[in-house]
């Protein structure tokens, strides 16, 4: 009886000073959780984003960011020409990916002629645009996602903003911030 209680006790202290029984390795930080991407408020100008050079990052405070100070801008000239914002994040396998995104329109135009359109390209999935926004898009701050779903393997996703203005029409300038790419 004796070696049943020594045992018994030095179990209950083996327990009580290691906080409790352990069995495997600890566990690690789930790899499908969180926000990975560097800079999606673009808080340091275009760093992580592939920008063209009409993009312009600005932080104005008659046209203020949706949080922070910056926001990139297609900035409305009314002449024929396009901007790209892109930037793209690895995936690891059987994650999912979302990506949110504020967008702001500022227009003269009356007619359909200017447009950003939003795309999400995974790999081994063809490319389409996500959404297509125009002067009809609001000039208070909304939010839209997109995400990847899952796969088995580890993949890239690249996010693109591609903004297209048309001479002659008036001129449309589309804000964008705080471009969030979260896994689950």
């Amino acid at each position: 009886m004796n070696a049943f209680v020594t045992t018994a006790t030095v179990t209950a202290l083996l327990l009580l000073t290691t906080g409790g029984a352990s069995y495997g390795q600890p566990t690690a930080d789930a790899p499908c959780a969180g926000q990975i991407h560097p800079n999606p408020g673009f808080e340091r100008g275009t760093t992580g984003w592939t920008a063209g050079p009409r993009i312009v990052v600005v932080g104005d405070e008659t046209r203020p960011a949706h949080t922070g100070r910056a926001y990139a801008s297609f900035a409305g000239l009314d002449v024929t020409h396009s901007d790209l914002l892109r930037t793209t994040v690895t995936v690891p396998a059987d994650c999912d990916l979302t990506v949110r995104f504020w967008i702001r329109t500022t227009t003269t135009e009356t007619s359909r002629s200017d447009y950003l359109n939003v795309g999400l390209a995974v790999t081994g999935i063809p490319p389409k645009t996500r959404f297509s926004l125009a002067f009809d898009g609001g000039s208070q701050w909304r939010q839209y996602s997109m995400s990847t779903g899952t796969a088995t393997t580890e993949r890239t996703a690249t996010a693109s903003f591609l903004a297209s203005e048309t001479a002659g029409n008036g001129a449309t300038a589309f804000d964008v911030d705080d471009v969030t790419f979260t896994l689950s």
